[in-house]
């Protein structure tokens, strides 16, 4: 580790303690770009890493509500507005009671690479509320995303901060922020993403983070001149990301044996099909239900608990398989697990979550050279997807679902290659986490350049 680096990291840690997964995704870019600040050393001298690891604005605030019970509850709300050098604020919202500055800031960060590398108009941002709409009644999540967007709605806006979708907020969630946001401001806008299709939401919008992860992952297997067809993969969550994963993994003749939710995990060996798979939509996405539902249905999938066995290992990830799509949540991959993964042949890990590999994990995959797509780059999809959803917005006109995919196509083809030229330029052949550290911080940063201090 270089010396600047180290300095960094040490002011980080003073500055930001107990923030643990924040100081571990800063060093993460920290080092990823060293060689970029060693090469071009007026980034270095005008402090743009500094700049950029630091939030522009922090929104924190109370969210009252009453539950069905008439009694008044009160969460927290947040909203980190982290980077706009390159376009508003855009980034996902996350209900879940995990939900702190720390690992928001981590998100956010993120977010700035992410954004970058699709070329869109877009900056960086992210926020939500330590609110579990899990087991909530409607009413009581309406009631919760109007005290939401009572203060929320001073911050944001088309031209300012654009809300996306992440953990625990879908379109139900969408719907009633969105309801309470053109209620306060008597404008329709869009400056949420995820909406109906009949109030301006954009076709393929639910379907992009998980289709623009295995389309990423296809143009990984392609420099091997692999494809996935017949591949067996390993997919974990069943929240929208993780279906539309498999749904594209199914399309293109992939064998998906595994997903997964906080209950624990399905292994089906005969393979998730179309039949088994609307059937899961239908159990998560109406019915709300848990995955075990699913082995009670088909006789060949097997249900195990998530507090099943060796705590320090997730057993959806010691399965036999060449192909890993972790879509469900951070971290969720530990050292363990990627042991496990790589010992029972996995090749390739394509990211459909935020950071859902620990460092440790991470940087066994990037060791051991298997195709690794992180996050920031192989999952950008939603978040391009979100952009063209504005521009349709904007433009009064909706865009036909072939012409959105085929800007889906295009963008993750681009991510794809611009990540491959970044890490071979700065001497890591084949290294798509420097590549997409370092091909997002050089647009940024030149952005930042340009505009000066501000």
């Amino acid at each position: 580790m270089s010396r600047y680096v180290q300095e960094l990291m040490a002011d980080v840690q003073a500055r930001n303690p107990f923030e643990t997964e924040f100081h571990q995704a800063v060093r993460e870019v920290a080092e990823s770009v060293a060689p970029v600040l060693e090469r071009h050393p007026h980034y270095k001298a005008a402090g743009i890493l500094e700049q950029i690891i630091e939030p522009e604005r922090i929104i924190v605030f109370r969210v009252p509500w009453v539950d069905d019970a008439g009694r008044v509850r009160v969460n927290r709300g947040y909203r980190v507005q982290m980077n706009g050098a390159m376009g508003p604020y855009t980034g996902g919202l996350r209900f879940h009671p995990s939900v702190g500055l720390g690992i928001l800031k981590t998100l956010a960060l993120g977010q700035i690479f992410k954004n970058s590398l699709t070329t869109l108009p877009i900056g960086a941002g992210t926020g939500g509320a330590d609110f579990d709409p899990k087991g909530m009644s409607d009413q009581e999540v309406m009631r919760f995303c109007q005290g939401f967007m009572n203060e929320l709605h001073r911050h944001i806006g088309p031209s300012t901060d654009i809300l996306t979708m992440d953990i625990g907020v879908r379109g139900r969630e969408i719907g009633y922020l969105f309801g309470q946001y053109r209620k306060l401001r008597n404008e329709f806008t869009g400056v949420l993403t995820g909406k109906g299709l009949n109030w301006g939401g954009s076709v393929m919008r639910p379907e992009a983070a998980g289709y623009g992860t295995v389309y990423f992952a296809a143009e990984m297997l392609a420099t091997r001149n692999e494809t996935l067809e017949g591949k067996t993969c390993l997919v974990s969550g069943s929240g929208s990301v993780a279906q539309f994963t498999i749904e594209k993994l199914v399309g293109l003749g992939a064998k998906v044996v595994t997903f997964s939710d906080s209950s624990g995990f399905i292994h089906d060996p005969e393979g998730v099909d179309r039949e088994k798979l609307n059937w899961l939509k239908e159990l998560k996405n109406v019915r709300r239900g848990r995955v075990f539902e699913f082995a009670e249905k088909f006789p060949s999938a097997v249900y195990t608990p998530a507090d099943a066995g060796d705590l320090d290992e997730n057993p959806l990830w010691n399965q036999k398989a060449e192909c890993a799509f972790p879509c469900a949540t951070q971290y969720e991959i530990n050292g363990a697990d990627a042991r496990n993964l790589l010992e029972n042949g996995i090749m390739l890990v394509s990211e459909g979550a935020n950071m859902p590999a620990a460092p440790e994990a991470a940087k066994l995959f990037v060791e051991r050279r298997i195709l690794y797509g992180p996050g920031r780059a192989a999952n950008a999809g939603g978040v391009a997807v979100s952009a063209l959803e504005t521009a349709q917005n904007s433009m009064r006109f909706p865009w036909t679902r072939e012409e959105v995919d085929n800007r889906l196509r295009v963008i993750m083809k681009n991510i794809h290659r611009t990540c491959l030229e970044a890490a071979e330029q700065f001497k890591t052949p084949g290294n798509y986490v420097n590549g997409a550290n370092i091909a997002g911080f050089l647009r940024v940063a030149d952005s930042m350049l340009d505009q000066g201090i501000v």
